[in-house]
């Protein structure tokens, strides 16, 4: 039996950066509450296409679309793709992003144009973009993924931290902006989530130690975890968080 305070059907959601890790999980979890899902991707077809067919085998309406977010010329078409295929947009996740790994020392200008281009400035951009329909419609739900490092620095990343310390004061923004157009808009700031991307390093006994070390709930998340957070800010059940950011970190930031 479905939920209905979570209940997502006739609802259309887009999800960028959805081909894996976190994204996948969230497109996952709102196909399943019933809501028709644009996989938005950045460069691999293949793994779009394939969360796109595991919603649709399971019942569900998808389509892959790719798109640069930080190339503001491609938002009208992600925007477009949702509205023209299902008639409608309803929920926003903004899930994309990009890092650099480098010291404050040895950083480069074009690693601060990309980085803030996908981060931040396309974030802005494109909740601009969703909220213009969004606010036609009097209702909305836009999601923002963040990171613990909002909060907390991490070595050798100073521009992440940046754009991700950027993305909740944005947050706070849009939603002081667009609660009378009937549009919540919240953050998420997954902490340690084991991902294609961390699996290698978390696969390294020691580093996985001193991450460990930091988590009182002694393990490291999955894209689930955040996917139910994602589905609770998409729902109905939302209706009055507006602003919010929710650290899913098994209470890392406590250490």
């Amino acid at each position: 039996m479905k939920n209905d305070v979570l209940d997502l059907s006739g609802k259309t959601a887009i999800v960028t950066g959805a081909s894996r890790g976190i994204g996948r999980a969230i497109a996952l979890a709102l196909a399943r509450a019933g809501a028709s899902v644009v996989v938005n991707y950045a460069s691999n077809r293949a793994a779009a296409d394939e969360v796109t067919n595991q919603i649709m085998a399971e019942g569900g309406a998808a389509i892959s679309l790719r798109a640069d977010i930080g190339d503001l010329t491609q938002h009208g078409r992600l925007i477009a793709s949702a509205h023209d295929r299902f008639g409608r947009l309803d929920i926003l996740v903004n899930n994309a992003a990009t890092t650099r790994r480098e010291s404050f020392l040895d950083a480069t200008p074009d690693a601060w144009d990309r980085t803030l281009d996908v981060n931040l400035k396309g974030v802005f951009f494109l909740s601009q973009a969703a909220a213009r329909i969004m606010a036609k419609a009097g209702s909305g739900k836009i999601i923002n993924i963040s990171s613990v490092h909002d909060a907390r620095p991490m070595a050798d990343n100073s521009i992440y931290n940046i754009t991700k310390a950027g993305i909740v004061m944005l947050t706070q923004s849009m939603a002081l902006e667009l609660a009378g157009q009937g549009i919540q808009v919240n953050c998420i700031s997954p902490g340690a989530i084991l991902t294609d991307e961390t699996r290698d390093r978390l696969a390294d006994p020691a580093h996985s130690a001193r991450v460990l070390a930091k988590i009182p709930a002694n393990r490291v998340g999955v894209p689930e975890d955040i996917a139910g957070a994602a589905l609770l800010l998409a729902s109905p059940a939302s209706d009055y968080i507006n602003g919010t950011t929710l650290y899913i970190d098994g209470g890392m930031l406590l250490r």
